[in-house]
């Protein structure tokens, strides 16, 4: 009884019988099944998607004045009035490290971590979703950036790579691997052995070395362990075979875009993380729409300034304007992705929006003054997941000293609002406190995310 209570019989689904080089997979058995579990298909899986917005935006037209369910959209916003029901605009948060440190801000959007010469970044909260579903899925996560580095950052503090191509995208989530299962075992089954052997060697030095070489060195093994981890997943996947797409699925998503079709790039994107989600290869996505000093032009909407030139305008009313104009396109294919979440039914009939979260957002507020205060964010679906939508969430509001968004009487921001995007208006207001309801919501059992210092109520 003690064996049944502890489920010590339990097998993984995907266990097969090895003997002789031969290899027979099991059909699904009783004793694959959890202690308790409900049935597969009254379950729905949780998923997350982060999009990363840089350089902030024009805050004039895209900041919401009033808090609560009676709030009217900003200009910048007006995409996302039809998905009223399933969004929070959230007004007022900030991450303390990243205060002042400007463009490096995207390095702990998801993170919570601090920014300095002497700090090394933390797990980001994809990565801490991805240690709980990855042992459902083909793939622990998806990242993608259009220029730059991906939001993704490992518990050792190293950041993950990203995709940009979208054939490159789709390939790595859909396609077999060239050279068939066979060689692909064997280069990793190589790969896991060239690991063995450099892990043994790294053990004898570290018996000669100092403090400080040790530590790099545990961060070096750290990176080690989690390659060795993917590379046996991946081998333990080779035998699973490949979700099968329809034909209208492919040719929307394996395609390549060019960068000056900005929207039929973004979209693509949105729709390669709508087909993982679906297929469940994957439940947990980033997409950096590029980095602060890389984020590059929409010539198909007369924008030929890259985003970081636009967002210092230097009060140029067509930069101004122009910056307006980008936030507003970036905010629609965001509103498309919302769509298609809601259009793509999950494997229960229901609308995949209700069983995923996506945040959209910066790490910075606004551009041209530099300020890292009362950032721009928007968390949309999971009302499966217990979120409940409808309102804007305005901590700045919640301060006696707040005295408004300090926009004057022609329309123009004042100084006043220039320090309310740079000094926080609510010095407990952390955007940790938002990722940890994210995490808690998909399932990770935790009272603790990054600086957070209580989870947001929503």
């Amino acid at each position: 009884m003690s064996n049944y209570l502890s489920q010590s019989w339990l097998i993984d689904r995907r266990h097969a019988l090895r003997a002789m080089g031969s290899l027979v997979a099991l059909p699904m058995l009783e004793c694959m099944v959890p202690l308790r579990a409900e049935d597969k298909a009254s379950v729905a899986p949780k998923r997350s998607a982060f999009i990363y917005l840089a350089n902030g935006v024009h805050s004039l037209n895209y900041q919401i004045l009033t808090p609560g369910k009676d709030y009217q959209f900003s200009r910048s916003l007006k995409p996302l009035e039809k998905h009223r029901d399933v969004i929070t605009p959230i007004s007022g948060l900030h991450h303390p490290g990243a205060l002042s440190h400007h463009h490096n801000c995207i390095s702990v959007w998801l993170t919570g971590g601090k920014l300095g010469p002497s700090d090394r970044n933390t797990i980001s909260v994809d990565q801490k979703m991805a240690e709980l579903t990855a042992q459902h899925t083909r793939y622990p996560s998806m990242e993608v950036a259009l220029t730059g580095d991906s939001l993704a950052w490992t518990a050792d503090g190293v950041r993950l790579p990203s995709l940009r191509r979208c054939s490159e995208i789709f390939a790595s989530l859909f396609e077999e691997p060239k050279g068939g299962k066979t060689a692909q075992r064997r280069a990793l089954r190589r790969k896991g052995s060239v690991l063995d052997a450099n892990l043994a060697e790294v053990r004898r030095l570290e018996q000669k070395m100092g403090a400080a070489d040790k530590g790099r060195l545990n961060q070096y093994l750290t990176s080690v362990r989690e390659t060795e981890i993917r590379t046996r997943r991946a081998d333990a996947w080779l035998d699973t075979p490949l979700p099968t797409l329809s034909d209208a699925d492919r040719k929307r998503t394996n395609r390549d875009v060019a960068a000056t079709l900005a929207g039929d790039y973004f979209r693509t994107v949105y729709d390669l993380m709508v087909l993982a989600f679906q297929t469940d290869v994957t439940r947990v996505a980033t997409f950096s729409l590029g980095g602060e000093g890389d984020a590059f032009a929409i010539p198909e909407i007369g924008i030929t300034e890259s985003r970081h030139q636009l967002s210092h305008h230097g009060g140029d009313a067509g930069y101004m304007e122009k910056l307006t104009n980008y936030d507003t396109f970036a905010i629609e294919q965001y509103s498309y992705f919302l769509t298609r979440l809601t259009e793509t039914k999950d494997l229960n009939g229901k609308p995949l929006l209700g069983s995923t979260m996506a945040l959209f957002g910066s790490g910075m507020c606004y551009g041209h003054s530099h300020g890292n205060a009362n950032l721009p964010l928007v968390l949309a679906g999971g009302s499966d997941l217990g979120l409940k939508h409808g309102s804007h969430l305005d901590f700045n509001k919640a301060t006696a000293g707040f005295k408004g968004y300090a926009v004057g009487a022609d329309g123009a921001l004042t100084s006043a609002h220039y320090q309310l995007c740079s000094r926080p208006a609510n010095s407990e207001a952390h955007m940790s406190n938002l990722l940890l309801l994210m995490a808690q919501r998909m399932g990770v059992e935790t009272g603790q995310f990054g600086d957070s210092n209580k989870v947001i109520a929503l």
